[in-house]
């Protein structure tokens, strides 16, 4: 026995390990049952795995397919130059940072990502999260108050929601705080009715993640500067994709210097993993010191900074990655329509088709997946009920060849399950 430390009986264990029984049996008819309600309701999703590069043809489960579910925009994951980076990083640095990064993870190759990033955004500073989810969960919190008011866009991304869910700040759209999407009429009437509070962030999504629109950002930032509020935007989807070399939605709107807070990711575009705040140098000292997800969360693994620096080099060197994505895109929206496909008024490589039912979404996704295409069914919560689409990814690393393919693909399965409706 250790001196002063009284241990727990045979029996007290034997207590506690069939009581952790009846909970974990518990537990299990729960998510069970809750997991059949899910399939009754045409919601269970089931992850397919992926044995190649993340190109534009992968291997699915064992199936050769076209690939129009990833959101490596510009072909870098698998790049070249992106992976011999990488294992020149490894053979330097080793396999990890060893410690969050205020302890003692933060290496010279960290310091120098953010740096590049700082000088890609036109910004004092960057702060490098191990996620885009992490950097919104992290900083939203980190901003305000319980003297504060959030003020969001209806259909923001997840990471967005549930950032603004742990602030102390008001938010609820029960309360009038959320805007109709895109609504700059209800921004401005939120904004005027809470100028009592100390301070109001308006937060967007650059380009809207399940339909593929962009933000009206001059707007937006017209009216934060009329009323004395400031902006958060979350560029995922645009970074790489709008503004010059892919620098996001400032760039494309030339607002350098009036967006308070931009968030970008690592893992879409630049084909790796990561999020990222740029914004003010005081702004990035703050979020070292209370943001909760840097100040717990392992750094990054010294490759991936490595092959990040490499994408930008690529990025802001070599324009025919990003002119290709926009070739596939033009060509992949417009053939789309021809064939009388609804997207939904995208304006952006992320094309969704208009289903509506769940089911028919989810049995339209299995039935391409027949015909050798990859194209996931989004069904509720990620969109609203009633609300499917099939989310197709047009990118730089499609031929056009793949894209007439799945064009075809796409075509026939429509044709098929329309006939069948008819019987």
């Amino acid at each position: 026995m250790i001196s002063g430390l009284a241990l727990p009986s045979a029996s007290s264990l034997w207590v506690d390990a069939e009581y952790t029984e009846e909970v974990n049996n518990s537990l299990q008819t729960f998510l069970s049952e809750s997991i059949e309600q899910l399939k009754r309701e045409n919601l269970y999703k089931i992850p397919k795995i992926l044995s190649t590069p993340a190109g534009g043809r992968v291997v699915l489960d064992g199936k050769p397919v076209i690939n129009l579910s990833s959101n490596n925009y510009l072909g870098l994951a698998n790049h070249p130059k992106v992976v011999e980076a990488g294992l020149e990083a490894l053979k330097k640095y080793g396999a990890g940072a060893g410690a969050v990064r205020w302890i003692g993870g933060t290496m010279d190759i960290h310091d120098q990502l953010e740096k590049r990033l700082a000088t890609f955004k036109h910004t004092e500073a960057v702060l490098v999260f191990t996620s885009g989810f992490t950097a919104n969960s992290g900083t939203i919190p980190a901003v305000v108050t319980d003297k504060d008011v959030i003020i969001s866009d209806e259909l923001n991304h997840a990471s967005i929601i549930d950032g603004v869910r742990l602030s102390s700040a008001k938010y609820k759209k029960s309360e009038g705080y959320v805007y109709p999407h895109k609504d700059m009429g209800a921004l401005e009437e939120i904004l005027s009715r809470t100028q009592s509070f100390e301070k109001r962030m308006i937060i967007t999504d650059g380009v809207f993640s399940m339909d593929g629109d962009i933000a009206p950002l001059p707007k937006i930032v017209e009216l934060a500067e009329k009323y004395n509020a400031f902006v958060m935007i979350d560029d995922a989807h645009a970074s790489g994709v709008l503004g010059k070399n892919g620098a996001g939605t400032t760039s494309h709107f030339n607002l350098y210097g009036r967006v308070d807070i931009q968030l970008g990711t690592l893992s879409k575009a630049l084909g790796v993993v990561g999020g990222y705040i740029a914004g003010s140098a005081v702004l990035k000292d703050w979020l070292i010191n209370r943001g909760r997800p840097y100040l717990f969360s392992t750094a990054h693994p010294p490759v991936v900074a490595a092959c990040l620096i490499a994408s930008l080099d690529i990025m802001e060197n070599d324009p025919e990655p990003m002119n290709r994505l926009w070739e596939n895109t033009r060509w992949w929206k417009s053939e789309l329509q021809k064939a009388g496909f609804d997207t939904m008024g995208s304006e952006t490589p992320i094309t969704p088709i208009y289903v509506g039912d769940e089911g028919r979404a989810q049995l339209m996704e299995k039935m391409l997946m027949e015909e050798g295409v990859f194209a996931l069914a989004i069904v509720y919560p990620t969109v609203a009920r009633g609300k499917a689409r099939i989310r197709t990814m047009p990118s730089a690393a499609h031929t056009k060849e793949d894209l007439a393919e799945a064009l075809q693909a796409f075509i026939k399965v429509r044709d098929r399950l329309s006939a069948t409706a008819a019987r």
